[in-house]
C-alpha cells in the first residue's frame, strides 16, 4: 500500500522526535505527547498509527524504540537509495553537509555543476562531475533520486537531462515550477515563499 504524501511527512516528524526521546532515554510516549511536540491533534496520531498498523497501550502508550523501527521499515524499506546533488554554489553545498550520513538509506554519493573549478574535485566530501557527463555517471552509479539547486532560469533543462538519465525523485530548491512526466514523483520547496508566508503572519501578532 502506497501511503498519501502528508502521512509520509508526519511519518518523518514523529521519527525525528522519537530518535531525540530515545537519545534522552524516554521509553514510552502518549499520542498526546507525541502530537504536542509537532503541532497536531492526538486523534491525527492515532489515525496515522492505525493506518501503519501500529498500537500502543492505554497504560504506556507507544514504546519509541519499537516505533521507531516500525517507521523505518516503512519510510526507508530495506534498500539504499543513491542520490545526486546539481548545483554546487552556496545553497548545494549547504545541503552537502547538512544532508550527507544523515540517513544510511539514503547515500549522497555524487554532484554535478558546470564550474571548471569544482569538476573532477571533492565537494564537501562528495565527487563533483560536469554536469555534461550526468547521464553517464547517474546510469553507472546507479542514481535514482536528484536534488536540484540550480539557477532558475536552468531548472527545466537540467530536469529534463536529469530524468533522461533515468532519475525517478527530484527535490527542487530552484524557485521556477518544474514539468516532470507522471513516471517522476516531484517534490518542490521554495524557501522564498516560505520566509514570505512567515513575514505576512508576523504581522499580525502583537
Amino acid at each position: 500500500m502506497i501511503l498519501p504524501e502528508k502521512t509520509i511527512e508526519r511519518l518523518s516528524k514523529y521519527r525525528r522526535v522519537l530518535i531525540n526521546l530515545n537519545f534522552q532515554q524516554k521509553d514510552y510516549i502518549y499520542s498526546h505527547e507525541l502530537a504536542n511536540l509537532i503541532h497536531i491533534t492526538p486523534e491525527q496520531v492515532r489515525r496515522d498509527m492505525m493506518l501503519i498498523g501500529h498500537s500502543g497501550t492505554l497504560r504506556r502508550g507507544y514504546e519509541v524504540k519499537q516505533l521507531i523501527e516500525k517507521i523505518n521499515s516503512i519510510i526507508d524499506g530495506n534498500t539504499v537509495q543513491y542520490v545526486t546533488l546539481v548545483g554546487v554554489g552556496n545553497l548545494g553545498r549547504a545541503m552537502l553537509n547538512y544532508l550527507k550520513n544523515k540517513n544510511k538509506y539514503l547515500q549522497i554519493i555524487a554532484c554535478f555543476d558546470n564550474d571548471q573549478d569544482k569538476i573532477n574535485k571533492m565537494c564537501c566530501g562528495i565527487p563533483c562531475y560536469s554536469i555534461n557527463e550526468a547521464e553517464e555517471q547517474i546510469k553507472k552509479l546507479n542514481i535514482n533520486i536528484a536534488i536540484l539547486t540550480v539557477p532558475t532560469n536552468v531548472a527545466n533543462e537540467v530536469a529534463d537531462i536529469l530524468i533522461k538519465a533515468g532519475i525517478k525523485g527530484l527535490l527542487n530548491f530552484t524557485t521556477m515550477p518544474l514539468k516532470v512526466p507522471s513516471n517522476v514523483y516531484l517534490e518542490e520547496y521554495d524557501m522564498i515563499t516560505s520566509l514570505e508566508k512567515v513575514a505576512y503572519f508576523t504581522q499580525f501578532i502583537e
